[in-house]
């Protein structure tokens, strides 16, 4: 039997190019190598979204539409809604019984998101919980693999200590539940964190809808033109005579993911030379992203014109989802002595 792997996103606004070029197009590889399993965290929306929740079950409808049009196929993965597997949250509750707080105040983005997302309250318990509520994401499942890049281990980590307290405390011996494994993706470029490609947004930062910084997959060929025009560039190239360095150039690095590398090589080297200024290769950007997506986009349409897709989609997923469920909660109900 083929290895079972699961991940998940939260639906809290549309696709970027960040998730597209991250852990989408692994997902994409993935459903064919392994026993794949893909949800939707609306919960984990939820511990972030709780005052304005509003949009979540328009973004999860969304999401289960463009994993669709780009390629996932219900037929081979489990396409699902974390909520719709109620077990999730009970296992949830076990593991808040025998996980220390001290465990998730050291989790890397607690506090960083904290900071950084200023215009939500974060201080609530379902958001200090997330990751024990990740772990129960995949350990419900007995998913053996979990597709992480590198800056994503410390995360994964901790569920595997989380799992590995639970069996112990409760003496589980081959009953226990499994210590799920990272799934290391190694990119074209040979970096081991094309899970979760840091795609540079318009800013220079990492594209993100919460930086306002990002170019979704869905957007209309004017808006993609637009946001490429808005692209950050080699901060030291001040004017068309200084040379710029493509290494550190945010436009240069998207524009590898869509161009062929004779292109991109010319770019570089104008650059370098300074025979070439950045307001064309914003542009030659734009044109590039458009194309990329055309195909994407008309999938996407004729989908919009099926109402109720998405809901059957979960549907279909939840029937393949629940029963592994179950069996492992009722497993944890009789390990905890309930």
């Amino acid at each position: 039997m083929k290895e079972r792997v699961l991940t998940g996103y939260r639906p809290t606004g549309k696709l970027h190019l960040g998730h597209w070029f991250g852990n989408l197009q692994n997902m994409l590889a993935l459903q064919d190598q392994y026993e794949a399993f893909y949800f939707v965290a609306d919960w984990h929306a939820l511990t972030s979204e709780w005052q304005n929740p509003a949009d979540i079950a328009r973004y999860t409808e969304e999401m289960v539409l463009d994993w669709v049009a780009a390629g996932l196929d219900p037929d081979k993965c489990a396409i699902y809604r974390q909520s719709d597997i109620p077990q999730v949250a009970e296992l949830l509750l076990y593991f808040s019984m025998v996980t220390p707080m001290s465990w998730l105040e050291r989790t890397p983005s607690y506090k960083e998101q904290q900071q950084q997302i200023g215009d939500k309250d974060l201080s609530n318990l379902g958001f200090f919980t997330y990751p024990a509520l990740q772990t129960a994401d995949i350990a419900i499942m007995d998913a053996a693999r979990v597709p992480v890049g590198e800056d994503q281990l410390p995360h994964l980590e901790l569920g595997r200590e989380i799992v590995r307290r639970f069996n112990s405390t409760y003496k589980a011996g081959n009953r226990g539940l499994i210590e799920p494994k990272a799934l290391l993706a190694a990119a074209d470029d040979g970096r081991t964190d094309a899970a979760d490609a840091r795609v540079p947004g318009t800013d220079g930062r990492k594209m993100s809808k919460s930086y306002g910084n990002a170019i979704f997959i869905s957007d209309t060929p004017d808006e993609i033109r637009k946001k490429a025009m808005d692209f950050m560039t080699d901060p030291a190239r001040k004017q068309l005579t200084d040379a710029g360095n493509p290494d550190i150039c945010p436009l240069h690095q998207v524009h590898k993911l869509v161009a062929a590398d004779d292109k991109i090589a010319d770019w570089d080297a104008c650059c370098r030379a300074a025979t070439c200024g950045c307001v064309p290769h914003k542009k030659d950007l734009a044109e590039d992203l458009v194309t990329h997506f055309a195909d994407f986009q008309t999938r996407r349409a004729a989908l919009d014109a099926r109402p109720g897709f998405a809901k059957e989609v979960l549907e279909a997923g939840a029937e393949k989802t629940l029963p592994i469920a179950q069996a492992t909660i009722e497993r944890c109900r009789s390990l905890v002595g309930l």
